[in-house]
């Protein structure tokens, strides 16, 4: 029997099991010259199936020595005009020509070319995928029940990632190095089990990497010239929850299934990201709704009635417009990492459509920037409206986003009034930070003080700075601030935690720094609450302020908020506050030998009325 195979019976390993059965046992095996051709071709682009072919045709020589078989390579060599169009069939009519030249049966595992020779009048045998025989893989010896990942290189010894989240351990599985032998049998029989498993596909073939999925593995095989080695990791989800697992469960449900639903699930690689999304995925596909999914590649373990989409022709962007005809309830957009996929994921949003996505970032003002840098300011509240983020498998934090105008944290002059993003505590209502721009640049502000406070909360300010004066406050601001400007820094210390730094105009900017940086760590380090002012603020403000000479060492400063009674000899002691011969009130004078009213408060107008009227103002130890 004359026997002619096509590429994809080669690569899958089908003919030389076939042989080994003992069904074609002494056959005539004719290999095409368009078939060596194009294994070449695919494994000069360093692409696994194409090593894996060339194993497949060294096994047939092998069988041909041992008079098993009779092999014979004959047929035209393609051209690389050919070679190039080989997707359009090209390769493929070269191959059937052969079998129609030597009147050979012709073996073939693509339904295209089994139809096509079919209406050529070629006797055909097309090998369907076969489950029943489906063995174990190589690389399972590498896993147990607690094993996520295993990482397997050439002349390195085989190691493994155990345990769970929150304790995992880096374990070498053996002592002896893996070598490149050891690895392409394991590579070719990856290979082998995802064209023949239904459950298995190759989800990226580029030179020098192949990313198969298999079940619920995904293993990366790597060479060179993308690695400096050979390298094969294989990772596995090693546990599956439910949402209701999850001790916020309640809350995500409520979040998910607002009709405004834009959630963003966040948090460090590893964290446990995926398996929350494909637990809310599989929530909302049996709570009846139709849920489709976005990935590149395919990661996500869900059941069979929820479609798993990939990138059509290379984007993302041709995938959404088929999921807008789609029209699913919910798109699950897994792995956020280009500048196209926010875009995509914002522009569905958008039009309407409720969006679940997962990204990767170190902590929620990070998940927060990553959208900044790439959508629109005024559009985020309606793109994200809940920030979920996941630690070591369990969700540390949930962030409700709200839009309003008002005069950002920090700042009081109502000059400042401008839009606001809060990201509020979903469990307290609470304000954590606020988003605004300034001079151009995008402030990521964490809230501090009253109104809310950082997961990474500083320690209180007596901890921090013990005993420490306004002077000794000023000094401290002075120096951190002056670290971003060569001029004068003027600080004035509001309340117990709260200042206003003047500084140039010019060097505003840089004393904020991108996303508020700069005047957050400074904020964090000496536990006070900073806003910084240009110079020329200052210079209207002085213009509103006034001073009174009382006599006797006391004096009054006045400006557009503040009225101050200033007497450094009663420092730190508690007065009696007298006009004339009537008493106003009591007070405590502070360490700098200040008393602070609020400048607009009816006891401030009275000290201001009885001065003007002539009344003498005098301080009284109690």
């Amino acid at each position: 029997m004359k026997l002619v195979p096509d590429t994809s019976v080669v690569i899958d390993g089908r003919i030389t099991s076939l042989i080994k059965s003992g069904e074609y046992k002494g056959s005539t095996i004719i290999i095409p010259e368009a078939v060596v051709a194009e294994l070449e071709a695919q494994a000069n682009q360093g692409r696994e199936i194409g090593f894996s072919g060339l194993t497949e045709l060294q096994e047939l020589c092998t069988m041909a020595a041992e008079n098993i078989i009779d092999l014979k390579f004959t047929g035209v060599r393609p051209t690389l005009d050919q070679v190039k169009l080989s997707s359009g069939g090209e390769i493929d009519a070269l191959i059937r020509n052969v079998a129609l030249e030597y009147e050979a049966r012709f073996i073939t595992s693509d339904v295209v070319q089994a139809e096509v020779a079919k209406a050529k009048g070629i006797d055909v045998t097309y090998l369907r995928p076969q489950t029943n025989d489906i063995l174990t893989l190589g690389i399972d010896q590498f896993f147990d029940e607690n094993t996520i990942a295993i990482y397997l290189k050439d002349r390195v010894p085989p190691v493994a990632k155990r345990g769970t989240l929150k304790n995992m351990r880096l374990v070498r599985l053996r002592e002896s190095p893996c070598s490149e032998y050891e690895l392409r049998s394991l590579a070719q029989e990856i290979i082998e089990r995802a064209k023949r498993d239904p459950d298995g596909f190759i989800e990226l073939e580029k030179r020098g990497v192949t990313v198969v999925q298999i079940g619920s593995l995904r293993i990366s095989i790597t060479r060179r010239p993308l690695s400096d080695g050979m390298e094969i990791t294989a990772v596995r989800p090693i546990i599956d929850l439910s949402l209701d697992d999850y001790k916020m469960a309640p809350l995500i449900r409520d979040r998910v299934m607002r009709e405004r639903c834009g959630v963003i699930i966040a948090g460090p690689p590893g964290s446990g990201k995926t398996t929350l999304a494909q637990s809310i995925a599989t929530s909302l596909a049996d709570g009846d709704f139709i849920v489709k999914t976005m990935e590149s590649p395919r990661d996500l373990q869900v059941p069979d009635h929820i479609t798993q989409y990939t990138s059509l022709e290379g984007t993302m962007a041709k995938t959404a417009d088929v999921l807008l005809l789609v029209r699913p309830d919910f798109v699950i957009f897994n792995e956020l990492r280009k500048n196209e996929d926010f875009t995509i994921f914002a522009d569905m949003r958008l039009s309407g459509m409720r969006m679940v996505g997962v990204l990767h970032a170190q902590q929620e003002e990070d998940a927060i920037r990553r959208f900044f840098d790439r959508v629109g300011f005024a559009v985020i509240p309606q793109v994200i409206t809940t920030i979920i983020f996941v630690r070591e498998g369990e969700i540390t934090s949930i962030h409700d986003v709200e839009f309003t105008i008002k005069v950002p944290e920090g700042m009081s002059s109502e000059a400042h009034l401008r839009p606001v993003i809060l990201v509020k505590d979903a469990t307290t209502a609470e304000v954590k930070m606020e988003v605004y721009r300034y001079d151009g640049e995008t402030i990521i502000m964490p809230v501090v003080g009253e109104e809310g406070a950082r997961p990474e909360t500083p320690p209180r300010v007596e901890e921090k700075l013990p005993h420490k004066t306004h002077t000794d406050r000023e000094a401290d601001i002075q120096r951190e601030i002056g670290r971003y400007t060569n001029g004068h820094v003027e600080v004035r210390i509001t309340s117990d935690n709260k200042a206003v730094v003047y500084i140039d105009d010019r060097d505003v900017p840089a004393a904020i720094g991108k996303g508020g940086k700069n005047v957050a760590a400074i904020v964090n380090k000496l536990g006070i609450g900073i806003d910084i002012r240009p110079n020329s603020e200052l210079g209207a403000e002085r213009e509103a302020e006034e001073d009174l000479e009382l006599g006797e060492g006391i004096r009054i400063h006045i400006n557009k908020k503040e009225l101050s009674i200033i007497s450094p000899e009663h420092k730190e002691r508690i007065v009696d506050v007298f006009a004339g011969k009537e008493y106003l009130f009591t007070a405590t004078v502070d360490e700098d030998g200040e008393i602070h009213l609020a400048k607009n408060s009816t006891i401030a107008q009275e000290l201001i009325r009885r001065h003007e009227d002539g009344e003498g103002i005098r301080l009284r130890p109690v």
